[in-house]
């Protein structure tokens, strides 16, 4: 008996250390596992992903194939262009038209970290004037954006910016998007897009 104990605690913390799984969401080649939305430019430069704004200057996407629901997604962006994008969660699109909460990737001053509801209740937590000093414009910056149930934080160059809960988030599903935001002028780098499932 005691040893079927022994052997049973033993699995049982196997079980509660076992790593979890982790996804890179961009192969550094090409848009596999992603899908477009809308005319805007999205491409692989140097083994770095691009969005630029295009002719049409509207709003573009590109999403995760796959939907995650809760994860720990780490990231890094550099802004080559003033201009606002950022990273959606739990996103549903149609056209250029799309669900879901995103966090913020501007220019200084205008709350990157930060979460945004798009066409539905703005914004939900812009982040403190002090905090606006930790982004890096015109180099590497290093996002983490963790989702869990109702509960979203977001850190940036390891500080934390958002720390939240909200009931609407926590029934949502969908996936991982970056944004191009309408009016032109945009253009931003990301690398090291890894996700890992909770």
């Amino acid at each position: 008996m005691k040893h079927l104990l022994i052997t049973g605690l033993a699995i049982a913390t196997l079980a509660f250390t076992a790593p979890t799984k982790s996804v890179k969401l961009f192969n550094g080649k090409d848009l596999s596992g992603w899908k477009v939305y809308g005319t805007e430019k999205w491409y692989v430069d140097n083994g770095e992903l691009v969005c630029e704004s295009g002719p049409d200057k509207q709003y573009g996407y590109l999403a995760t194939e796959k939907p995650y629901k809760n994860f720990d997604l780490s990231l890094e962006f550099k802004q080559e262009a003033n201009g606002n994008s950022g990273v959606f969660f739990r996103s549903s699109i149609e056209g250029t038209k799309v669900t879901g909460w995103q966090v913020e990737v501007a220019p200084k001053d205008h709350d990157t970290g930060g979460v945004y509801e798009s066409y539905g209740r703005g914004w939900l937590e812009k982040i403190p004037d002090q905090k606006e000093n930790i982004l890096k414009p015109g180099e590497w910056n290093k996002m983490r954006i963790r989702v869990e149930g109702d509960h979203v934080q977001t850190y940036l160059n390891g500080k934390e910016m958002v720390d939240m809960h909200d009931e609407k988030i926590g029934q949502a599903d969908g996936s991982v998007a970056l944004q191009i935001h309408d009016g032109g002028g945009i253009k931003v780098r990301w690398r090291k897009l890894e996700l890992k499932e909770l």
